[in-house]
């Protein structure tokens, strides 16, 4: 029997069992990943998150040879198991942990380069926690329509890709966005092939204050089910919402989700407009696991 230390954390509600695994020797099983993460039966999580070395891990050649200063790589599953490609809040959290436990420095005004399955993303310190370039992102997926328990219609969705696929969907009003069950997963006709986060939103009124635009989402994570927050989420959220505000609309948003509030910035780069995802990184406890 193996014993495994953790640590708990959380990014505005978003939850994750972190551990370190620097030579890549515990590679765990979907079913040990749905057993950690059990909130019954568990320690509990939204996500499991390992701190595996880049170059032991298969997909950490990838990410090395984008950038060779990505000594970490983030190995995210999902709480069933299922791998991930990124998590927004969850990166965030990974970064405290690596320099929490003395596996990496962050300087201000340095940058933390992070293996991920979607690239390797950018970390640095903010004012409110940490800030992470989630990369170029895409309109991708097409507009499927989106039903869900106690909507009474189907609704029009936006793919966005930010490192892993979402489809938003704009509600009229608070009320409807309450109304949503969204322990039911929703349904996405087409059904994408590797499927899809799904995000409700609906703006603020007004929507924009002071050139900064404000919406509130809910949102069901592909392979989690609902969450208090996700960082990618927000981001495709913000996205949808300026796509469908058209031109004049800001390139800076509040997103408010269950869990608190994360903020959403688009700007140009080289190879095309980024967006970057803001916001606290919590460690709440450490503990042992028999695995």
């Amino acid at each position: 029997m193996t014993n495994l230390h953790f640590t708990k954390g959380h990014g505005t509600g978003n939850d994750f069992v972190l551990f370190s695994d620097p030579d890549g020797v515990h590679d765990l099983s979907p079913a040990q990943v749905a057993a950690i993460a059990d909130r019954h039966f568990g320690v509990g999580a939204d996500g499991v998150l390992r701190a595996v070395r880049s170059t032991h891990i298969a997909e950490g050649a990838e990410a090395l040879a984008e950038d060779d200063s990505a000594e970490w790589f983030m190995d995210y599953r999902n709480s069933d198991g299922s791998l991930s490609e990124m998590c927004g809040n969850g990166i965030r959290v990974f970064a405290r942990y690596l320099i929490e436990n003395g596996l990496a420095t962050l300087e201000p005004g340095d940058t933390l380069a992070i293996g991920t399955r979607a690239g390797v993303r950018d970390v640095q310190r903010n004012l409110s926690g940490f800030q992470v370039d989630l990369g170029r992102w895409s309109l991708d997926g097409g507009e499927p329509l989106v039903r869900a328990r106690n909507l009474q219609v189907a609704r029009p969705g936006l793919g966005i890709n930010v490192g892993n696929p979402h489809v938003v969907v704009a509600l009229a009003s608070e009320e409807e966005l309450d109304s949503a069950d969204l322990s039911y997963i929703p349904q996405l006709d087409p059904e994408p092939e590797a499927g899809a986060n799904v995000e409700f939103v609906v703006p603020a009124d007004p929507m924009v204050k002071d050139g900064v635009g404000y919406i509130r989402m809910r949102v069901h994570e592909r392979g989690s089910g609902e969450t208090l927050s996700c960082g990618t989420g927000a981001a495709a959220a913000a996205l949808a919402t300026r796509h469908w505000a058209g031109a004049g609309a800001p390139n800076q948003w509040k997103v408010q989700v269950p869990g608190g509030v994360v903020g959403v910035r688009m700007f140009p780069t080289e190879d095309g407009e980024h967006v970057s995802l803001s916001g606290p990184a919590d460690l709440v406890f450490e503990g042992e696991l028999s695995l």
